[in-house]
């Protein structure tokens, strides 16, 4: 598989935020093994299903965007990597997170999966299969998730600031690789 890298780099970058939400539930206390595989599914599943959306929407413009789609892929890449970046400054929240279950899990597993909404969108620039691409996306963040979960409960939320930036530098440099690959 030609693209196996871009497709491990791109589903760890994208899982860094969910992987961040996990390591706050597991050093707020809320680090049970139920709450683990919860985190892990509710994340997973949402990060696998949103690139779909994304590639959908990307698919139906492709023809219409083929003539700076590497601007669209450093664009959105980068923007989110440098939204990352920025949501992993100092000075943010340092408060406990609250346990996530129901409708609130629901909420944050959809929110950090927007930014894989949008890298769906370059899917079809980068010719990336779209249903492998998506599972793997989708293990990658499932299991990060359910470990960021027990990290947490031993380590402390500091980790999940490190994460992110992490997951932010990824997809900027994810960004800049296909801007470059795309311009050649």
């Amino acid at each position: 598989m030609e693209h196996f890298a871009v497709i491990i780099f791109l589903a760890l970058g994208l899982a860094m935020d969910a992987f961040a939400v996990a390591v706050a539930q597991g050093a707020a206390g809320h680090s049970s093994t139920l709450n683990a595989i919860r985190t892990g599914l509710a994340f997973g599943v949402a990060q696998g299903l949103m690139p779909i959306f994304g590639w959908l929407l990307g698919s139906t413009f492709v023809s219409q965007i083929a003539a700076f789609d590497h601007w669209i892929a450093l664009v959105l890449l980068s923007g989110l990597g440098l939204k990352m970046l920025w949501e992993a400054r100092p000075g943010g929240e340092d408060e406990p997170a609250p346990k996530l279950s129901g409708w609130a899990l629901a909420t944050a597993a959809v929110a950090t999966s927007i930014d894989a909404l949008a890298a769906g969108i370059t899917f079809p620039t980068l010719e990336l299969p779209v249903i492998w691409t998506c599972i793997v996306i989708g293990a990658i963040t499932g299991i990060l998730s359910a470990a960021g979960v027990f990290i947490g409960g031993i380590a402390s939320s500091r980790i999940g600031k490190y994460a992110e930036v992490m997951g932010g530098i990824i997809l900027i440099a994810l960004g800049i690789k296909i801007f470059i690959e795309l311009q050649i």
